[in-house]
């Protein structure tokens, strides 16, 4: 293998694409470094996508000539960056490329170095409030030993190697700077994909193979500590470190040079993780915010934007961990295989919530699939349950309206016969479970659990999102609902205003009974004033409590 003491253009794009190929490789494993402080989309994905972005700019290229390959990296990772992540990272190729785009068209050590440097400065420059322990140690380790590596007078070899272990060491070094990689027993998620950046390089230079990820020394990525706290942030957390800053907003800005000083000035009071990356007229901004609306208008003084993308954090969170408890399920093997023969029809569920998968499971449910609102699984999840079940005929309980789609394809893709039971929420699925028969066929089921579901009354309370209009009036971001099957009935700014204006609404002399499932986000306390308000007010109504665990939805009822 021939040691390369330059990079041409055609060597660069090879090294672009091997990182893309990298990080590819790698993007699960990143994503499972994603701790702090709430991951605005997965790191490794996001970053995996800004280089797909520039792939396919460079891949269009009509000539290979050295200034046009740097132009197309710096453009197609600024127009294709995605999340705080991938706006960071187009930033670095930025400064590389302004480094190696040098008059002779073969960049060597001295330039690669001056490249390294020139991408730590912008990275820095372009961070509103730069944060050590994460991507941008990461950076100024690899450049600072480049540096010293070049005034030395060793080759490009030498150089990129020694940007990869300062760029390691830094890595290394993260926990200590950052409490919360500290305590989840991880390194930052940004800095072990740009790692990967100079093993690219070094794989296009001498030819040494580009590690996999079980490769990777475990101190390059840092042990995952499930049990450490911070591995996975529960609501309240959540809520904490976001301290307001609900969403990301990412757009293009077309604007003048001159105006984005300004603009940063608007957004710093807005929010923070502030990237705004870019020149001549373009650039890609990021932030995270609770005022979706002013982080647009800031755009609107300075220029046009374009490409808007809003996405709310902990939704994210939510999914994050929803996933990591479901991982961790499958890890832990199925459940045996009871005695005997299996019934004639078999249940899969849809749920989450460690309560409410016990309650389903003390009811007869054989197949659970983790899954709810803002969490659907995928019909591939849902036809492998089916499959796993013994037997030959399957119902299906949904208990969200937007899983029942794809849970009507199951039956086409399977050899099992299998139905449908339409429950849209946790509550219709207890229900429908009532009249549930394991030695009874699959059709006969399906219509008595349907008829079980359709008896109950059904009402969730959870939070607004964003702010929004109803038929109940008008919602502000932060307040509690109250929802029934014909959707929203009630609006309050406390927990316990929201359940028990809802129950006054749905409980009525005909019922005898309500069934209170608790989730996150609530206590005995609040599960108290709603008991205490139905002795008082609908006295001759029973009420039973489970605990559920569901997120998002502190508290269901059953009615009946």
């Amino acid at each position: 293998m021939v040691v390369l003491d330059a990079l041409g253009a055609t060597e660069l794009c090879r090294v672009i694409v091997t990182f893309r190929d990298g990080l590819r490789s790698h993007q699960d494993l990143i994503n499972r470094l994603n701790v702090y402080p709430v991951p605005d989309g997965d790191t490794g994905t996001n970053m995996a996508l800004t280089l797909e972005s520039v792939v396919e700019e460079i891949a269009g290229l009509e000539s290979a000539d050295l200034d046009s390959a740097c132009k197309a990296i710096t453009h197609g990772s600024l127009m294709g960056a995605r999340g705080n992540s991938g706006v960071i990272l187009s930033q670095l190729l930025r400064g590389i490329s302004a480094g190696l785009n040098c008059p002779s068209g073969r960049p060597g050590a001295r330039e690669l170095s001056e490249a390294l440097t020139i991408a730590d400065k912008l990275a820095r420059e372009a961070v509103m409030r730069p944060v050590e322990g994460t991507i941008l140690t990461v950076a100024s380790g690899a450049a600072e030993e480049a540096r010293l590596a070049a005034e030395a007078g060793k080759s490009l070899v030498d150089v990129a190697e020694a940007a990869r272990v300062g760029a390691a060491e830094a890595l290394d070094r993260t926990p200590s700077l950052l409490p919360v990689l500290e305590q989840a027993g991880v390194v930052d998620a940004g800095g072990s994909g740009y790692l990967l950046l100079f093993d690219a390089l070094l794989a296009v230079l001498d030819g040494r193979p580009l590690p996999g990820p079980a490769d990777l020394p475990e101190t390059n990525f840092g042990p995952l500590n499930p049990e450490a706290p911070g591995t996975a942030l529960a609501p309240g957390d959540a809520d904490a470190e976001l301290a307001g800053l609900r969403y990301e907003v990412m757009y293009l800005l077309e604007a003048a040079d001159e105006t984005i000083p300004s603009f940063k000035e608007v957004w710093a009071g807005l929010g923070d993780s502030i990237v705004v990356v870019g020149g001549n007229g373009l650039w890609n901004c990021h932030i995270h915010t609770d005022d979706i609306g002013a982080a647009v208008e800031a755009s609107l003084d300075a220029g046009r934007p374009r490409t808007i993308r809003v996405t709310d954090l902990l939704e994210q969170v939510e999914e994050e961990r929803w996933v990591r408890e479901a991982v961790a399920t499958q890890a832990s093997g199925p459940p045996e295989t009871p005695p005997g023969p299996p019934p004639a029809t078999g249940v899969v569920a849809v749920a989450t919530g460690e309560g409410i998968g016990r309650i389903f499971r003390s009811l007869g449910v054989q197949g659970l699939i983790s899954g709810g609102q803002s969490m659907n699984p995928s019909t591939a999840d849902l036809v492998e349950a089916v499959d796993d079940l013994r037997s030959d005929e399957v119902i299906i309980l949904p208990n969200n309206g937007n899983i029942r789609p794809v849970a009507n394809q199951v039956n086409d893709l399977t050899t099992k016969a299998v139905w449908v039971v339409p429950t849209d929420t946790i509550a219709e699925g207890f229900a429908a479970l009532l009249a549930y028969d394991p030695g009874a066929h699959g059709e006969v089921n399906a219509e008595a659990m349907a008829e079980s579901a359709r008896r109950i009354v059904a009402g969730e309370v959870t939070r607004a999102v964003r702010d929004s209009d109803s038929r109940a009036g008008h919602i502000t971001s932060g307040d509690w609902l109250g929802l029934s099957r014909q959707g929203i009935e009630v609006i309050s700014d406390s927990l316990t205003g929201a359940a028990c204006s809802l129950l006054e609404v749905l409980v009525t002399d005909s019922h005898d009974l309500v069934t209170i499932i608790e989730g996150e986000g609530t206590g005995a306390a609040d599960t108290r004033r709603i008991t205490e308000w139905l002795r008082d007010h609908r006295p001759g109504v029973e009420t039973e409590v489970h605990h559920g665990g569901q997120p998002l939805y502190p508290h269901l009822f059953s009615i009946e």
